[in-house]
């Protein structure tokens, strides 16, 4: 008998654990419904950037601004700003037209920079019919005045924001430079938090030697960046009441199964469906199939945390004992 894949993430039911992350490809309801057909579980549609909305917003206020000083009768013809509909119309306007053509679970994402953006376009999503928003967490925190709890606290007070604007399930996609993150992760549910992402990948600049200027440099991950979530997926399961996500490198089928041996509820994919199309979805989703089966697993849900740290019989690996083993025990590779 074949094993049950379904899988519950943000308390929506699934098909299977392999969910398509943000990417190009659900840019366009044509992509996004590839994506469906291909077998993805659920989508995550690509991020909402509030500093996006808020250039938009800047170069309306200035249309209006100089118009209102050349032209009189602009006092009564043109609204002002708040009324102007400068908010996110395209985004809503291509969540919608997926929702409408897809019947798999929808997720919008959001990366904002304010507490107050991060709350009113948590509302539009949500009204425009979203089934979860996932809140892209990615600042890099260069203020040398700024100190770790300060960064802590601004992100807890954005989750318990929204988290009272919306009724839908709220995600949290973090980065893993914290200093405690598993306390992190704690304090995230105490603040409303339905699930966690790990990790979100800081996209690294690099230099131009010939223009000598800072240019941005995107590399899709690779299957070596597994290590980092599938550590932290394997330590946080069962310690923490919330939904887990893992996503950076995952790209075989056997990357699916070992986030799920560690805990994770949804295994996410981005850069293997840039690579190989979104076909891959279905090799994903048949090899966890084929290898639960196997080992003779019922289902999925059997599977899960049963690698985590609480259910291995070596919880040390996932610490610092690990390191220590590896240095010890790490011989020169043959010329």
């Amino acid at each position: 008998m074949a094993p049950d894949l379904r899988a519950t993430y943000l308390g929506l039911e699934l098909a299977h654990p392999v969910v398509a992350s943000a990417s190009p490809l659900g840019s366009s309801v044509d992509g996004a419904r590839m994506l469906e057909e291909a077998g993805a579980a659920a989508i995550v549609l690509p991020s909402l950037f509030e500093e996006q909305i808020e250039h938009e917003a800047l170069a309306v206020h200035d249309v209006l601004d100089s118009a209102l000083y050349t032209s009189p009768e602009a006092l009564d013809y043109l609204p002002e700003l708040d009324d102007y509909n400068t908010g996110p119309d395209a985004y809503v306007e291509h969540l919608a037209e997926v929702k409408e053509a897809l019947s798999i679970p929808v997720i919008a994402s959001l990366n904002g920079s304010s507490p107050g953006g991060w709350v009113r376009y948590a509302r539009l999503l949500a009204d425009a019919g979203a089934d979860a928003i996932e809140l892209n967490v990615y600042a890099v925190e260069a203020d040398t005045a700024e100190t770790a709890e300060q960064v802590e606290t601004r992100i807890l007070e954005v989750v318990r924001a929204v988290r009272a604007e919306v009724r839908i399930p709220v995600a949290v996609k973090l980065g893993p430079y914290f200093s405690a993150l598993a306390h992190m992760a704690a304090r995230l549910v105490v603040a409303g938090a339905d699930g966690l992402v790990l990790f979100n990948r800081f996209l690294q600049p690099d230099i131009d030697l010939e223009t000598l200027a800072v240019v941005p440099d995107l590399h899709l991950s690779t299957r070596e960046e597994l290590r980092l979530p599938l550590r932290w997926i394997a330590i946080l399961h069962g310690r923490v009441p919330i939904s887990l996500a893992a996503t950076s490198g995952i790209h075989e089928p056997d990357d699916v199964v070992k986030v799920v041996l560690a805990g994770a509820d949804v295994a996410m994919v981005a850069s293997t469906l840039l690579r190989h199309g979104p076909g891959r979805l279905t090799e994903l989703r048949n090899g966890l199939g084929r290898w639960l089966e196997e080992r003779e697993y019922a289902s999925v849900e059997q599977a899960k945390g049963s690698l985590s740290q609480l259910a291995c019989p070596d919880p040390s690996a996932f610490e610092r004992a690990q390191y220590m083993r590896a240095l010890v025990s790490f011989s020169r590779p043959s010329p």
